[in-house]
Formats: C-alpha cells, structure tokens, sequence
C-alpha cells in the first residue's frame, strides 16, 4: 500500500503519483494503529509535523490517494477528529470476519433512553424519566458502562443531582462528527 523512498526520506523516490513521502506515511500509520479518531493536534504530535495545520493538509492528501487508488479505505471525519475506515461497500464482506461480542447492542429502552439524553443534553436522571415515564436508573448505568453516557455535572437545584450527556465514543459509535449531525427530530420516523 505505501510506496516510500528508499531511504525513508521526505521526498517521494519516484514519480509515481501514489507514493507517501516519510511525514505522510507517518500520519498514515498512526491513523492504522489508532482505534478512535485522532484530533489534527495529535496527529501532528504523534507524527512528528509542525502543527495542526500541516496534520490537516496532510490528512487531505491522504484522502485524495485513497480516492486515487480507489482503495477499501477512507478517512472520514468522527467525534471532532479524523478516522480510518473501510468504504461502506465492503462492509457485508467485513461481517464475515466481525468478532461476536464487540457489537453495540442495545435494547429498545437503552437507545430510547440514549435517544433522550443525546436530544436533550445536559439533562438529570430525573428529566429522562420524566420524558420516557418509567424508571431509568438501571438503563443509565448500562449506558454509562458501555461508554456511551457519562456524568456532566451537577443540576443547581435541591440535593444537586447529577447530570447527563453523551461521550465521545457516542460520536465514534453512530458516525456523527459532533451532535449539531443528529437527525432533527422532526424528520424522524414515529412508531405506528
């Protein structure tokens, strides 16, 4: 997949169009070893570069090689940063090899629950029951188990309850870069 010099350098050996100088090869390398996706920042610390900046022209570049080449790859951006991932063609082929057990699996009431903290954020324990009308507290755990919901603060009001709202890896999980790319709701489907 990588075509470098020959002595490792920043200078391409060749003209062959896909070849990755040592600085992209670098960048593409950290994006092969992360499992979530990277800020322009630590990409640029982790590959050696000047600066955010540079991380972000070099991930564009990376980009336009990968459309190049038509590779299984893209880099896409997910929970503020950047992240490799295979072309979405690829996925039913990708199913064979998915190992059981690493799936996001959620019964109705945990995504209804996750639904309303994702909406309405930051919210108490409470405002999620008021808004779904049963009791949550053991779905709120499971959620905060799986990574999904963490403990944004304290509610100003008596006894100070806590409040809620959805992680980085609730981003990372549903292919949303930031909230503002949830569906609005009005476009969502009721249940008949």
């Amino acid at each position: 997949m990588f075509r470098l010099g020959a002595r490792g350098g920043d200078e391409p050996a060749s003209a062959d169009p896909l070849a990755r100088d040592a600085k992209l090869a670098r960048v593409e390398a950290a994006f092969f070893l992360a499992d979530e996706p990277l800020a322009a920042r630590r990409v640029a610390e982790v590959a050696g570069l000047k600066d955010a900046a540079e991380a972000r022209k070099l991930v564009d570049r990376l980009r336009a090689l990968y459309d190049a080449d038509e590779t299984a790859f893209q880099i896409e951006e997910r929970a503020g940063g950047y992240q490799l991932l295979t072309r979405p063609v690829f996925h039913p082929w990708l199913l064979r090899l998915r190992r059981t057990g690493h799936d996001l699996r959620l019964t109705p009431a945990a995504l209804e629950t996750l639904a309303v903290i994702a909406y309405k954020q930051p919210l108490t324990r409470a405002e999620v029951e008021q808004v779904r009308g049963v009791a949550c507290v053991d779905v709120v755990r499971v959620l905060m188990e799986k990574g999904l919901v963490r403990i944004t603060g304290r509610h100003q009001s008596l006894g100070r309850p806590q409040l809620y709202g959805t992680t980085k890896k609730f981003l990372q999980s549903f292919g949303l870069n930031t909230l503002k790319d949830l569906p609005e709701v009005e476009t969502l489907n009721r249940p008949n």
